[in-house]
């Protein structure tokens, strides 16, 4: 439950779009993408144990919340149970990370070092920067432009510009997921003094945001196919554009526990997205 996995898609879709990068580069290794892609879903489960300890350290999650349950604040688990658990996670993600530091060198310890800093002092510590309207920048970041472009660099040791625009896709995709979270939670984020994006802007500017990012990752295939010259198969993204419309319907008419279905709905259309991109680099 910790683990929370309706929201792991988003450490997966980008693995899945950086290893695509290098199988249309001819530099894709079957054994690096699965050990990043191990090492990314670790770092993730990792970051919601966090999350889930730092928000009850500091009074977030309530146990009247909206959303899933919190299994610190619920008492499933204690807090020195749940540091034991991030231990064993992120240092099962260390040891990925020997293995791809052999292939990536000193660039990806960095990716390492930082992702999990980031993971931890998302909630913990005494400026966690998640709570000073700066999580969705990190999740830009982290789950997009660092997990595309780490996947293709441990494969082909370099990153190319068009890696960098998938990277952007991906870190549109993944943010949203978390737009959608903070949609749902703005009035007890607000409450804990948690200033997210849709505490800062309101709900009205959290739903701008979410649009803004689709039509951003939208947008991006276009770029690839008009601005690089790939042959249009990198359009087929865009075949996934219904789901996406609904979503925004979801997002624009529903409040509540009803939101808990586009968390997971956002995290699909980020895997499915990543699966066409894929698809499409292929062929």
């Amino acid at each position: 439950m910790a683990s929370r996995p309706r929201t792991l898609p988003a450490s997966v879709a980008p693995v899945i779009v950086g290893a695509a990068f290098a199988f249309h580069d001819g530099a894709f290794r079957p054994l690096a993408t699965l050990v990043a892609l191990v090492a990314a879903l670790l770092i993730q489960i990792g970051s919601n144990f966090a999350n889930d300890l730092g928000d009850y350290s500091r009074g977030a999650d309530a146990r009247d919340r909206v959303g899933p349950t919190r299994v610190t604040s619920a008492g499933l688990l204690t807090p020195r149970q749940m540091q034991m658990g991030m231990a064993a996670v992120f240092g099962l993600a260390a040891l990925c990370g020997v293995y791809l530091i052999s292939l990536g060198g000193w660039p990806i310890l960095l990716a390492g070092v930082f992702s999990i800093l980031a993971a931890i002092l998302y909630t913990i510590g005494p400026a966690p920067f998640g709570y000073y309207g700066l999580g969705d920048l990190g999740t830009f970041v982290f789950f997009g432009l660092v997990a595309v472009a780490g996947t293709y660099y441990v494969q082909a040791q370099a990153v190319t510009s068009l890696v960098w625009w998938g990277g952007a896709a991906m870190g549109c995709l993944v943010t949203d997921i978390l737009v959608v979270n903070n949609i749902r939670d703005a009035d007890s984020d607000r409450a804990a003094g948690k200033r997210t994006v849709a505490v800062l802007l309101g709900r009205r500017g959290a739903r701008a945001e979410y649009i803004l990012l689709l039509i951003v990752a939208y947008a991006i295939p276009c770029v690839l196919w008009l601005g690089f010259g790939l042959r249009p198969w990198v359009l087929l993204p865009l075949l996934t554009l219904p789901l996406a419309f609904r979503l925004v319907r979801t997002i624009l008419t529903v409040l509540g526990p009803l939101l808990n279905h586009a968390l997971a709905g956002a995290a699909q259309l980020t895997v499915w997205y990543a699966l066409a991109l894929a698809v499409g680099l292929a062929l």
